[in-house]
């Protein structure tokens, strides 16, 4: 029923001419994702509920999260779900750029989908064991990163664009710009991943970081905002701006469910495929230094884990963190999980408006 009340919405929309007006659209997109999670979300709770898809909880965490274990796992479906219907029902289906980053999700966040199902129903603590979802990640990662270089359309597009300053960038070439996009996707992707380990921890930055990014999406695929803001215009980005929208409606709404204590986690099958489509849209959009500075606790917490790592290996056993990721070492200094949570949002939020002040600080 929902689903045929937005497709006639969409037909009247068109209908009367206004198809055309991004904005528009994108708050539309952003309500329509917000509503189905809203409606699908204690289905699909119940439903990883009877199918006893619950979290396990690492015996050397905190003590706190005991509690959590038996937690439905794998509702990062639920805003998979939401972002499809909505991306296709909003979206302009003949944008290459929207059909790329849709799959690019939808890839990553199968490969988190057969993770989570091996350790949970299976019950197999591997998962789908390393090296094979390193091979998949990559295997996408790379044929995404050829595909956006061999059909760039404009110089600017296999350049990388330095923040703050007006004309300052460097080429890339074809295989530069490959190498630096597989980076980027496969990272972030896993960044997310690793950043998810509390309640609402990593979805309140996606969805803060997916609205900044539909801003400079806005303005890159328009000629107008585009030559005035000194940013490379690239033709088609500007639709990018509907599948953003719906991004951070099916956060918002996954986070309603998600939030302290939540009813259901997000598990790779989340993780994994939101971060892939931060890392793509940005460099579309050619802006994978200003994804680093906005998704900034993304970046801290993945550099916890292989600074712990190395230390460990090189002192013999010695740490530098209480425990990795970083969230967990403020967890077990004293912090409550809620004061984790929040403050890590706020300084999302103070990094996210570092970020958009690139648009004219330069």
């Amino acid at each position: 029923m929902l689903l045929l009340l937005t497709q006639w919405l969409a037909q009247e929309v068109r209908a009367f001419q206004v198809f055309n007006y991004i904005t528009l659209r994108a708050v539309l997109a952003a309500m329509t994702a917000l509503i189905i999670s809203f409606i699908a979300g204690p289905r699909v709770i119940r439903w990883l509920a009877a199918k006893k898809i619950g979290q396990a909880v690492r015996d050397d965490g905190p003590e706190t999260h005991l509690v959590k274990s038996g937690t439905p796992t794998m509702g990062g479906a639920l805003i998979l779900i939401a972002i499809t219907i909505t991306t296709l029902l909003w979206g302009d289906l003949g944008n290459r750029y929207v059909w790329t980053v849709l799959l690019v999700t939808l890839g990553f966040g199968s490969i988190g989908w057969y993770d989570d199902w091996q350790k949970v129903v299976h019950r197999n603590p591997r998962g789908l064991p390393a090296r094979w979802k390193y091979f998949w990640q990559s295997a996408i990662g790379l044929a995404v990163a050829v595909y956006l270089a061999l059909t760039a359309t404009v110089p600017a597009q296999l350049e990388l664009i330095v923040p703050f300053f007006k004309t300052i960038s460097y080429p890339l070439g074809m295989l530069g710009f490959i190498v630096l996009s597989y980076f980027v996707i496969v990272g972030t992707s896993n960044a997310v991943n690793l950043t998810d380990g509390l309640d609402g921890l990593a979805i309140m930055p996606t969805v803060m970081i997916a609205n900044a990014l539909a801003v400079f999406a806005y303005v890159a695929g328009s000629s107008v905002y585009a030559r005035y803001l000194f940013l490379p215009y690239i033709p088609g980005a500007g639709e990018l701006v509907i599948f953003l929208g719906a991004m951070a409606g099916a956060g918002l709404g996954f986070l309603w469910f998600n939030a302290y204590p939540a009813e259901v986690f997000m598990g790779d099958v989340g993780a994994l495929a939101l971060g892939a489509a931060l890392g793509t849209v940005a460099i579309i959009v050619r802006q994978e230094i200003v994804l680093a500075v906005m998704g900034g606790i993304f970046v801290a917490e993945t550099l916890s884990v292989a600074a712990q790592v190395i230390y460990y290996r090189f002192t013999g056993g010695r740490r530098i963190f209480r425990m990795a990721p970083l969230h967990h070492h403020f967890e077990l200094g004293g912090w409550k999980e809620t004061q984790v949570v929040v403050r890590f949002w706020i300084i999302t939020i103070m990094l996210v408006l570092a970020g958009l002040s690139t648009l004219k600080l330069r």
